[in-house]
């Protein structure tokens, strides 16, 4: 059973190749969804290709490495199993694999485009398509007060709360038909977050501890804030809402006793790291009221995780990431380079990292992008 062309007896071969060294595949993936039943091709063997028809294409799992089945023309029942590195065909495509994502990585990027570049070269399904490692089950029968609830990404929030079978409490200075329509549990209205005592009327018509808080509350406005038109007024009031609003809602339902058995998230902003400035306002500032108010949110939310120790309530801060909202639409001109999402995305975002916070990451500033930290 010989054969001149191929120089050695067919069982020896066989010997051969399986105690022979294994190759390091080439970092490619592989597309077979061209290849049929009975394509020819040229199929490596030892370092050299011969001429081969494809007998099967699978695509079981334990046959990832070497899906195709080719016979060796010329050779009555000597057919084996290969990978894509080792079929030369037009009908195959290969791309490079994906870079895996570092298990050790702890802080996220500042630079947003970089950011979004690295999770679409490294396939982050996290990042890429949150809805993939979504659990519904996490928020299943829980009572979650959503303050801010009456459009864009609170809204989002609360439509999903209701679609993972949780009482969702959603509060909103007017009442709009989205909302209504979202079908949560309670709609509580004329919530001012810069009213403690609209906040304790908030708090008295809450009938039951809560399992989560997310404060939600923000206003961005869109003015032209730098050196040469400084927005005070406008930086007061944004530093009520988004600055104090967190520390005046958490302290009232505190009082309340709301907040027994309660995890916290309050959504900031990026925007408020001190560090990321560098990057994402290199040489040009601006935005003062938005990035101090947020700065300062950051800085209460710690506080109050420091004194909410004692009684094991957990305060995470979180960047719900780049959505698209009409918060955040003076940036429509960057929204697809840098991976700004449907408010719906980020309402997934938001609930996949409130589902996991504890008192391991109490006081921590949180990328709903990625799920890695912000520095401060």
């Amino acid at each position: 059973f010989r054969r001149t062309d191929l120089g050695i007896c067919y069982f020896c071969r066989i010997h051969w190749l399986s105690v022979m060294p294994g190759k390091k595949s080439p970092a490619k993936v592989s597309d077979y969804s061209g290849l049929q039943v009975g394509t020819t091709c040229q199929a490596e063997y030892e370092g050299v290709y011969y001429a081969a028809e494809v007998l099967a294409v699978s695509d079981s799992k334990k046959r990832q490495k070497a899906p195709v089945k080719v016979h060796f023309k010329g050779w009555d029942g000597f057919d084996m199993w290969l990978g894509g590195d080792q079929i030369r065909s037009k009908a195959i495509t290969s791309t490079s694999a994906p870079k895996s994502v570092p298990k050790n990585r702890r802080f996220s990027l500042a630079d947003q485009i970089a950011r979004f570049a690295r999770a679409k070269e490294e396939n982050n399904k996290r990042y890429l398509d949150i809805a993939s490692v979504y659990k519904s089950e996490n928020m299943k029968d829980k009572r979650v007060l959503v303050v801010g609830a009456s459009k864009g990404l609170g809204l989002e929030i609360v439509k999903q709360l209701v679609k993972d079978g949780a009482e969702a409490i959603a509060t909103c200075r007017k009442v709009t038909d989205e909302l209504k329509a979202s079908a949560p549990k309670q709609i509580i209205q004329d919530v001012e977050v810069t009213s403690t005592d609209s906040l304790k009327k908030m708090a008295a018509a809450i009938t039951a501890p809560l399992h989560y808080v997310i404060f939600n509350a923000g206003i961005f406005p869109n003015v032209v804030d730098n050196l040469d038109s400084i927005q005070a007024e406008e930086a007061m009031n944004q530093f009520n809402v988004c600055g104090f609003g967190p520390i005046r809602c958490t302290s009232v339902l505190k009082g309340a006793g709301l907040l027994k058995a309660a995890k916290v998230a309050v959504i900031s902003s990026q925007a408020g790291s001190t560090e990321w400035r560098k990057t994402q306002n290199k040489d040009k500032g601006t935005d003062y009221g938005h990035h101090m108010c947020r700065a300062a949110c950051n800085i209460g939310c710690v506080l109050m995780s420091e004194e909410l120790k004692k009684d094991e309530i957990p305060i995470v801060i979180l960047h719900p990431g780049f959505n698209r909202t009409t918060m955040t639409q003076k940036y429509s001109h960057i929204w697809d380079v840098e991976g700004a999402v449907p408010p719906a995305e980020g309402g997934m975002r938001v609930l996949h990292e409130t589902a996991k916070i504890s008192m391991k990451t109490t006081g921590q500033f949180i990328n709903c992008e990625d799920g890695l930290r912000i520095p401060w």
